[in-house]
C-alpha cells in the first residue's frame, strides 16, 4: 500500500517575485507550505542574488514545467566593470582587477554589445547547476576543481544598454533558455578589456509571464495571516502554453482523447504541440502528426478535470 501524500490537491500556476538572498527552492518550499500543497515545483532556478519572475507549478500544472523551463527569458542586470570574481557575481571572491577604458561611454560600449547579439557560443560558468557525472558544476568549483566545459549555442534576441555610470553598465537582455547572464557579462567585460561581474540581476520574463503577473512572498503571508485563501491567485496551466496553437474537440473525438486514444481531425493541418480544449475547458497538450492521410492528434499530457485551477 503506497504512502499517502501530505498536503492537499492544489492545481495551477502562481508567479512570484523571488526575493534577493533566497534560493528558488527555498522560495518554492515557503509558498508550498503557505498553500499546504501536496505537489509543487519551480520552472528554472534563479541565483540567490537574483530577483524577479519565478513561476511555480502546483499539481497538474507540474506536467508542463519542462515546457515552461524551455521558454525564452528576459533580464535586467547591472555589470560592475574592472573586477572579475570567482563566481561571476558579487558573491564571489575577487580574482582580478583592471583599469577601466579611459573613454567609457555609450559610444564605446554599443559596438561591443553588437558582437553578442544573435546566435553566439557561450561557455557556462563553473558556478552553474549544469551536471558533470551526475554532480552540479558548482560542487566541483567549490572544491577547486576545474571541469572543461564546451561552448554551447544560445541566442541573444535583444541586448540593450540602459545606462552607463562611472564603473557600471545597466543592460536589458532577452535570450533563449540556458543563457547565463553572468557569463554574458564576463564576456562583455573581457571584450571591453577590463573584466566585469554581475552585481544585480532581475528576471522580467519567464514562461510568458512578466513582472505585472508576480506576487511577493510577503503578500501571500499577509493573506494567510488574515485568514484568507490563496487559491484565487492561481492561473490555469494553459496560461503558460500560449505559444502553441489551440484545438477545440467535440463529441467522439473528445471522448477518444480523454481515453488516451489518438484521433484524426479533418480540416486541420497543425503539427507539433497543440493545446487541446473540450466543452470550453483546457484538457491538456496533444501532438499533431502528419501522415499520408492527413493529421492525427495524439494525446501527450492531459490534466484531470477535477484538478484544474478555478
Amino acid at each position: 500500500m503506497g504512502r499517502r501524500r501530505k498536503g492537499r490537491d492544489v492545481n495551477g500556476i502562481l508567479v512570484i517575485d523571488k526575493p534577493i538572498g533566497m534560493s528558488s527552492n527555498g522560495a518554492l518550499q515557503q509558498v508550498k507550505r503557505l498553500y499546504g500543497a501536496a505537489k509543487a515545483g519551480h520552472t528554472g532556478a534563479l541565483d540567490p542574488l537574483a530577483t524577479g519572475v519565478l513561476p511555480l507549478c502546483f499539481g497538474e500544472a507540474t506536467k508542463f514545467s519542462q515546457l515552461m523551463l524551455d521558454s525564452d527569458k528576459a533580464y535586467i542586470t547591472t555589470a560592475r566593470l574592472g573586477i572579475r570574481t570567482e563566481t561571476g557575481d558579487a558573491e564571489g571572491e575577487v580574482v582580478s582587477t583592471r583599469p577601466l577604458p579611459e573613454d567609457l561611454s555609450a559610444e564605446l560600449v554599443e559596438p561591443v554589445l553588437a558582437r553578442f547579439r544573435g546566435d553566439i557560443q557561450q561557455v557556462p560558468s563553473m558556478y552553474s547547476a549544469l551536471k558533470h557525472n551526475g554532480r552540479p558544476l558548482y560542487e566541483y568549483a567549490r572544491q577547486g576543481i576545474e571541469i572543461e566545459r564546451p561552448a554551447r549555442p544560445v541566442t541573444i534576441y535583444e541586448l540593450h544598454l540602459l545606462a552607463v555610470r562611472d564603473n557600471e553598465l545597466d543592460l536589458a537582455v532577452t535570450c533563449t533558455k540556458g543563457t547565463y547572464i553572468r557569463s554574458l557579462v564576463e564576456d562583455i567585460g573581457e571584450a571591453l578589456g577590463c573584466g566585469a561581474h554581475v552585481t544585480a540581476l532581475r528576471r522580467t520574463l519567464a514562461s510568458g509571464f512578466t513582472l505585472n503577473d508576480v506576487h511577493t512572498v510577503e503578500s501571500l503571508e499577509r493573506i494567510r495571516e488574515a485568514g484568507g485563501s490563496l487559491d484565487g491567485l492561481l492561473v490555469k496551466p494553459d496560461a503558460a502554453l500560449t505559444m502553441f496553437p489551440e484545438l477545440e474537440l467535440q463529441g467522439a473525438s473528445l471522448r477518444s482523447i480523454l481515453n488516451g486514444q489518438p484521433v484524426r481531425i479533418a480540416g486541420h493541418s497543425v503539427t507539433g504541440s497543440v493545446r487541446l480544449y473540450g466543452e470550453g475547458r483546457f484538457i491538456g497538450l496533444g501532438e499533431g502528426i502528419a501522415d499520408a492521410e492527413g493529421i492525427e492528434i495524439v494525446p501527450r499530457r492531459l490534466v484531470k478535470d477535477s484538478r484544474q485551477a478555478s
